[in-house]
This record gives C-alpha cells, sequence and structure tokens, in this order.
C-alpha cells in the first residue's frame, strides 16, 4: 500500500490504533498522547471509527504484505 504522509501534523485529541501482536491477535487502544494507552475491545474500536470524526487515518503496512495492514486515526 502505497502512502503519502501529510507534511502538517494533524490536532487531534485521541487516537486509536488496531495493530497485530506477534501471534497475529488484533489489539485496539485508545490513546490519549501523553496522558494514557487504554486496550479497548473491537467493538468500541469500530464504534469510534464509524461515529467520531477523523482528522487523519495512518494505514501501517505489514512486513511481507501488500493487501494486510494496520491503522490509526486521529480524532
Amino acid at each position: 500500500m502505497r502512502f503519502i504522509p501529510s507534511p502538517i501534523t494533524p490536532q487531534f485529541e485521541l487516537l486509536y490504533s488496531a495493530t497485530a501482536n506477534k501471534s497475529g491477535r488484533m489489539q485496539y487502544h485508545r490513546i490519549k498522547p501523553g496522558l494514557s494507552k487504554v486496550r479497548i475491545s473491537r467493538s468500541e474500536f469500530i464504534k469510534a471509527y464509524n461515529s467520531l470524526r477523523i482528522v487523519g487515518l495512518r494505514p501501517i503496512p505489514v512486513t511481507g504484505s501488500e493487501t494486510d495492514f494496520q491503522i490509526e486515526f486521529y480524532v
């Protein structure tokens, strides 16, 4: 997946991430920059993705795969 980062750092309050651990299981987190990182459920991640105003999206490629990726989004 090709990705061109923004030259401007977005202003955001929360960061949500969906990343795979070493065994391949997805882990979801809600992060307040500099304050906390809380593990959340898949359903909470999906609800946030579908209902909150997203100001930025960052795909994180998986090494060795052109189709699989992890994701972070900023609200």
